[in-house]
């Protein structure tokens, strides 16, 4: 009599990675500054093999998967950044997939971008292949977008709609001055003051940059030679109702000139690398009836359901994402070489 089979154990599937995910290695290509340099000669990027760090609930390991370029990462690189230990994967965002999520808060696979809150400075930040991160830094999107493109989005969608927002409250319909339109975060500003029916006035220190601010829709371009004010009310008599300072502290007080009675200045950025207003007397300085304000927040001033619909609108073509040049990770120090010189329009982006 035969005896009946033993049917065989089945052997356990390998669980298929979600799409866009792939399983997570021991370790990974990070861009490591050893030691800040100076303005003459900034600190030297290294990129390194890393272990993959491993995230503790209330973090989450994204895989990056492009990252934009900002110049407080190079005001990190030239020593002028507070806080900061070194050895340090530098990096304020970072754009790519969940890898891991501890405490669940995310699926693995979800799009997701993180900025802010420490990265790159009192912990390892986005110039590498992954990145740990806490939750409350990571806003989820769904986007076919190429990386390239969502990697400009992040850090620079933030900064011009927390500006805007928090920093200004920009009314629909009112016009704003943007001082440093060519910058990635003025292009950003002048998109979303479209998008809210502003008139907007953008500078450039380039006449032959003035193409590229009409082509993303302002409405009138200002070469600054230093007395924008007097350009602006040629135009509008009574002074823009806003205007956001990318500059910095050389080109304030003539801001400050530029908006009318019960407007508001907000200094978000300093293109001058100066940011200090020295003997700032307010009642000598402030123009009367208007307000200076001051801009630098993080990840919750950036609302998922605000930046899926900035990314449906460019999907859609009714909104651009203003990129200077894309890079690979090994060309990390051309980046910066590139982000020093200045003079470029848009968005520096990384992709890895």
């Amino acid at each position: 009599m035969n005896a009946t089979p033993t049917p065989a154990t089945p052997t356990p599937a390998t669980p298929t990675p979600p799409a866009g995910t792939e399983p997570i290695p021991a370790t990974m290509r990070a861009v490591v500054l050893d030691a800040p340099g100076t303005e003459e000669e900034p600190g030297g990027l290294a990129v390194r093999d890393l272990p993959v760090p491993t995230p503790e609930p209330g973090r989450v390991l994204i895989r990056v998967r492009a990252f934009g370029l900002n110049r407080s990462e190079l005001h990190t690189r030239m020593g002028l950044a507070d806080g900061v230990t070194f050895p340090r994967v530098l990096g304020i965002e970072a754009t790519g997939v969940v890898a891991a999520a501890p405490g669940g808060e995310f699926e693995v696979g979800q799009q997701v971008v993180a900025m802010m809150g420490g990265m790159g400075r009192t912990f390892d930040g986005g110039y590498a292949e992954y990145t740990s991160v806490p939750v409350a830094q990571v806003v989820p999107f769904t986007s076919d977008l190429p990386w390239s493109t969502l990697g400009a989005v992040g850090e620079m969608l933030q900064t011009a709609y927390g500006s805007l927002t928090v920093g200004m409250d920009a009314q629909p319909g009112s016009s704003i001055l943007i001082r440093g339109g060519t910058s990635s975060i003025g292009m950003a500003a002048a998109v979303l003051g479209k998008q809210r029916g502003m008139t907007v006035f953008s500078t450039t220190r380039n006449p032959d940059k003035a193409d590229q601010l009409t082509a993303i829709g302002v409405d009138h371009v200002l070469v600054d030679d230093g007395d924008v004010a007097a350009q602006v009310r040629a135009i509008l008599p009574e002074g823009v109702g806003s205007a956001l300072e990318l500059v910095g502290a050389p080109a304030v007080r003539d801001t400050l000139r530029a908006v009318g009675y019960h407007g508001t200045v907000c200094f978000t950025g300093m293109l001058s690398n100066e940011w200090i207003l020295p003997d700032f007397y307010p009642n000598d300085y402030l123009p009367r009836g208007v307000r200076l304000a001051g801009y630098s927040g993080d990840a919750s001033d950036l609302p998922p359901g605000v930046l899926q619909e900035f990314l449906d609108a460019v999907a859609a073509g009714d909104a651009v994402v203003p990129i200077q040049r894309v890079f690979t990770l090994d060309e990390i120090a051309e980046a910066h070489g590139v982000m020093l010189a200045g003079g470029g329009a848009g968005k520096l982006v990384v992709t890895t």
